[in-house]
């Protein structure tokens, strides 16, 4: 990963809104990534960073199993943030004790600012609501600490330290419920870390283009390219830093939308000068999941797949080194466990396949959230049309099709598909929320069409709302355009007499359904 002039990392102790912390920074055009609460501490080092802060996370500090940074953090002469979790363990390891909190605090509360400056800034003393979400509490101060907010169950709800750059709060300056949140995290990053809003996406187009540059040199590279809003950014920085050493391959895997491939062919030979190879290997991957039912097996197999193609494109054109991809952050985030736990779920571009592919990856955006590559995408020059589609999986249908995969079920999805997207355009709504899509239930359901009794497939529809897909909620479609989006489905498309919708937020559940 590269190193950022200004860079915020952030330690992840498993708090479900560490990924809130990351974004809020970087809407301050400052940097900000987050890695493993046991990162090494040379890797930190290697980073400069210019401030540290330590998140939340479920468990106590006073646990057996707790999990622990290493205290040397402390001695970089690097301003550091503790919040909820990581403010106990901050003081902890500076000889304080947390115990459990005779009343627990979760949700809005009243905060008194005792001492202004500092994190505090030029906020006004007084009570201000702030999120809180702890069990524990701070019973007593480590030397040189001193506090500089309490709310009525936590006495030390913001510590300082007298002399050095640590700060500590039991709240969470992250979400939204915390009113003085964004005025808290700007106080760290540019009046405690001394950072400027530099963090732009012409800075990154500048950056990353020498970065690709010096790596590639006079090799050759081969974009993945889908069609979406990542992969198009990805060819397009490509093409800006290396052009003709450029090769893009777009790979129909028979698991597109209707009429999909023909449409990414055709704006990419109509708009772009790309290099594009089309390879259509739907029998190829149709073949491979013959008979799999498991998510995570169709997943795995569609990717390998992917590789293996690339490769024998790669051989074709000769001398090719590199294969760039939409990686995304999400994407790294999602595929990484905390603890040791599983993984939300594997992406097909990420974890496990450079172990069995023999080119190298370039991934250009692997740094960034969704709405900042389409930001990069209008940056470097791209229509609107591209930069604002929907965000389509990369294994395809085959994730919303449930259980095995077969012609006839990809026919039933893809026309239900084709409806919902024509009636989310017609109605004003396909860029009001982040996604909309059809899924095919594995079970059929009784019902009646004309006299007759009909036991057919049911059909979900899924639309939500997110900024950078990490978390989403259930979109608030008007009842007048779901209904519209039924009636056409059950008299439209053969084999479905059902048709419901999704109204799952993320978490628990995930956008996808496979």
């Amino acid at each position: 990963m590269a190193v950022h002039n200004q860079t915020i990392v952030i330690l992840d102790f498993g708090s479900q809104t560490t990924q809130l912390i990351a974004r809020r920074i970087r809407e301050q055009k400052v940097y900000s990534e987050i890695h493993p609460f046991n990162t090494k501490l040379e890797k930190i080092k290697a980073l400069k960073p210019a401030g540290i802060i330590l998140s939340g996370g479920p468990c106590s500090v006073y646990d057996e199993d707790a999990p622990y940074s290493d205290p040397a953090i402390f001695e970089l002469g690097i301003p550091v943030l503790g919040i909820c979790y990581g403010a106990q363990l901050m003081l902890q390891q500076h000889g304080g004790r947390v115990e459990k909190a005779h009343k627990r605090e979760f949700g809005k509360a009243d905060l008194t600012i005792k001492r202004t400056g500092g994190l505090f800034g030029k906020l006004e003393g007084g009570d201000h609501q702030v999120w809180m979400s702890h069990g524990d509490r701070v019973e007593v101060v480590p030397e040189g600490f001193e506090a500089t907010a309490f709310s009525d169950n936590s006495p030390y709800a913001a510590m300082a330290h007298r002399e050095k750059p640590f700060v500590a709060v039991q709240f969470h300056p992250e979400v939204a419920h915390t009113l003085i949140g964004t005025d808290l995290l700007k106080n760290f990053i540019f009046d405690i870390c001394g950072c400027k809003p530099e963090w732009t996406m012409a800075s990154f187009i500048d950056q990353n283009v020498r970065e690709i540059r010096e790596r590639v040199g006079d090799d050759k590279v081969i974009c993945a390219l889908s069609g979406g809003v990542d992969s198009t950014v990805v060819a397009a920085m490509l093409d800006r830093a290396i052009g003709d050493q450029l090769t893009c391959i777009y790979v129909n895997n028979g698991l597109m939308r209707e009429g999909e491939s023909e449409s990414v062919l055709s704006f990419f030979r109509s708009h772009t000068a790309l290099h594009l190879v089309n390879v259509d290997a739907s029998e190829f991957f149709l073949g491979q999941l013959d008979g799999i039912a498991d998510p995570e097996e169709k997943r795995k197999r569609i990717g390998i797949g992917f590789i293996d193609i690339f490769e024998k494109e790669a051989k074709k054109i000769g001398a090719v080194k590199y294969l760039a991809q939409g990686t995304l952050y999400p994407d790294v985030i999602e595929s990484v466990s905390f603890r040791g736990a599983a993984p939300i779920k594997s992406h097909h571009n990420v974890g496990g396949l450079p172990d069995v592919m023999k080119l190298e990856l370039i991934e250009p955006l692997r740094e960034l959230f969704k709405d900042e590559v389409r930001q990069l995408g209008l940056e470097l020059g791209l229509p609107e049309e591209a930069v604002f589609r929907q965000p389509f999986p990369g294994p395809g249908l085959a994730i919303r099709i449930m259980g095995e995969i077969s012609g006839e079920r990809l026919a039933i999805l893809r026309q239900a598909d084709v409806i919902v997207l024509e009636e989310m355009r017609r109605a004003g709504w396909y860029r009001k929320v982040w996604q909309s899509f059809a899924v095919l239930l594995p079970i059929q359901t009784v019902g009646v069409m004309g006299d007759g009794r009909t036991y057919e497939h049911v059909i979900a529809i899924r639309a939500v709302d997110s900024i950078d897909a990490m978390t989403a909620d259930w979109s608030r479609i008007p009842p007048e355009i779901l209904g519209e989006i039924s009636s056409r489905i059950i008299n439209e498309v053969r084999g479905v007499n059902r048709v419901v919708y999704d109204i799952s937020s993320k978490p628990p559940a995930t956008i996808e359904w496979e």
